[in-house]
């Protein structure tokens, strides 16, 4: 992770009424929303859709960063969701989380079509996809890994030549592959469910994406991970190019969370079994 910046000044209290006068802001005990001072900005002038509420997109299912969970208040659950609303509530607002394509989330389609203010989606942070979208410091560090059924006598990328592998379509995974994985079909699917029920389903050899996800594949021992690429990737929260102030409301946020120890007891939640 990046190393730690000074911690920005707290949030003050938002006033909700939009007939009350700014004069009126400030020291009364509403929990509802805040708004910043000192250093940051009013959550007014972050350039979200609702001033009140931040929405956030990512590609479910991607477990363990995001997939459905009707009994949450967001109605999803995972890694990105849990960082998301340490950040909403940090910032005062509330959290609505959405389910976008990785196409729509990676281009920055999403983000300039103001279907989201903020996309968390396991996203690596890249030189090409920083000319489309803007990113926050990272948040996570990944691996490349390759998935496959426990009996198979892949072992390496080498071993797929004349084979098939999925690979997530406009990912670094699929990149990777694309350098990597001579004389291998690549079969480029939407997402990390449809990748896996192509290995299930024997239309393909083998799956190369994210450590993190291949890894929730391995819980019923039928499939293994027998390599792994460290490729330097850092996973970002993706936000419009142009909005300078939520990036830095959101890192500050981010910050926050790392010095807080918050931030471990989350990544802990979901990683220190596995790692």
């Amino acid at each position: 992770m990046n190393s730690p910046r000074p911690r920005l000044a707290p949030w003050a209290a938002l006033c909700l009424a939009a007939s009350l006068t700014l004069s009126s802001c400030g020291g009364d005990d509403s929990p509802e929303k805040s708004s910043g001072s000192g250093d940051q900005p009013a959550a007014a002038e972050l350039g979200l859709k609702d001033p009140g509420k931040i929405v956030v997109c990512g590609d479910v299912p991607f477990r363990p960063f995001e997939e459905e969970d009707p009994t949450s208040p967001t109605g999803y659950k995972g890694f990105d969701v849990d960082i998301s609303q340490e950040i909403a509530d940090g910032l005062g607002v509330e959290l609505e989380f959405k389910d976008a394509t990785f196409d729509t989330l990676q281009s920055g389609l999403a983000l300039n079509s103001g279907q989201c203010d903020m996309s968390a989606s396991g996203m690596t942070i890249t030189e090409d996809r920083k000319k489309e979208i803007a990113f926050s410091d990272g948040y996570y560090d990944s691996l490349q890994s390759l998935l496959v059924p426990k009996d198979s006598d892949v072992k390496e990328l080498g071993d797929l030549n004349g084979k098939k592998i999925a690979v997530q379509q406009g990912s670094t995974g699929s990149a990777y592959a694309e350098k990597k994985a001579e004389g291998a079909e690549l079969v480029y699917l939407p997402s990390d469910a449809e990748m896996f029920q192509a290995l299930q389903g024997n239309q393909v050899d083998a799956i190369l994406q994210d450590l993190p996800v291949n890894l929730d594949h391995t819980k019923d021992g039928e499939y293994a991970i027998v390599a792994e690429y460290d490729t330097g990737e850092e996973y970002g929260l993706a936000i419009k190019k142009d909005n300078t102030k939520l990036v830095e409301a959101v890192n500050a946020e981010l910050q926050e969370i790392r010095d807080s120890g918050r931030y471990q007891e989350i990544y802990d939640s979901y990683f220190a079994e596995s790692e």
